[in-house]
């Protein structure tokens, strides 16, 4: 009977239910969207981690989501290919949020101060399906929903990686980074993506990877994290940028 009492205290004795909350003070409410658990089919899990330490650091109160969906495919990660397992993003991404995450059909733009999604490939295959129909691309119907609620309402917007293509699509004319327009001899793999924001709908504003863009029209910020083949310690330097223009924008910094 030991394991069982044990298992039924893990999450009370590693603290995940505490672990997203400061006290004491007013603090920016900041919602952080996730697409699953890991690079190749769900959020990038160290520009996840990086988003969630800045905000910590910054006394910031944050509540993370994910769809209750199922994943558009499973990667075997130790080797790049898909499995024919089913997953579920919610569940998927409540690895990373140790336990406490919410649908993302309950995030209310009237209980935030912003909203920050982190890349991975899951912002392009949970959250849209831009992984596979490019600039004609459809987005999650309730990250549509967040992503236009916030911009109504003028609230901060935060997104790294591959996720600006999010709001490129749901957002006309939004200015956005996800780094630069060429190679530049394989710094920049995913350089391609750049051509597709204008089709999207939206503007790109070259940037460096430790860099951000902010769109103060539309409170976007944006950075290019792992769209770089870059040192960690940068694209961690980058997110935290990113997580500072965000809460500037609130006007809640602590």
């Amino acid at each position: 009977m030991f394991h069982v009492r044990v298992a039924r205290l893990l999450p009370t004795l590693l603290g995940g239910r505490a672990l997203h909350r400061t006290q004491g003070h007013p603090a920016a409410r900041v919602a952080v969207v996730l697409s699953g658990c890991g690079v190749y089919d769900g959020s990038e899990i160290h520009e996840a981690s990086a988003i969630l330490v800045h905000l910590s650091r910054a006394g910031a109160n944050v509540k993370i989501f994910a769809p209750d969906t199922s994943q558009m495919h499973v990667i075997d990660h130790s080797k790049g290919q898909p499995t024919q397992e089913s997953r579920n993003v919610l569940v998927e991404s409540a690895r990373i949020a140790r336990g406490d995450i919410t649908a993302l059909s309950s995030l209310n733009v009237q209980d935030h101060d912003a909203v920050i999604f982190p890349g991975g490939f899951g912002a392009a295959k949970n959250l849209s399906s831009f992984a596979v129909d490019g600039e004609s691309c459809g987005i999650n119907s309730d990250v549509e929903r967040v992503l236009k609620d916030f911009n109504k309402s003028k609230k901060p917007i935060g997104l790294c990686c591959i996720a600006p293509v999010l709001a490129a699509k749901v957002i006309p004319g939004v200015e956005i980074t996800v780094g630069q327009e060429e190679e530049h001899g394989g710094k920049w793999p995913y350089a391609g993506t750049a051509k597709s924001i204008g089709a999207l709908g939206g503007k790109h504003c070259a940037k460096d990877v430790h860099e951000v863009h902010v769109d103060k029209r539309h409170s976007v910020v944006t950075t290019p994290a792992f769209m770089c083949n870059a040192p960690l310690h940068k694209i961690f330097d980058g997110i935290g940028a990113m997580v500072t223009g965000v809460l500037k924008l609130t006007e809640k910094k602590s």
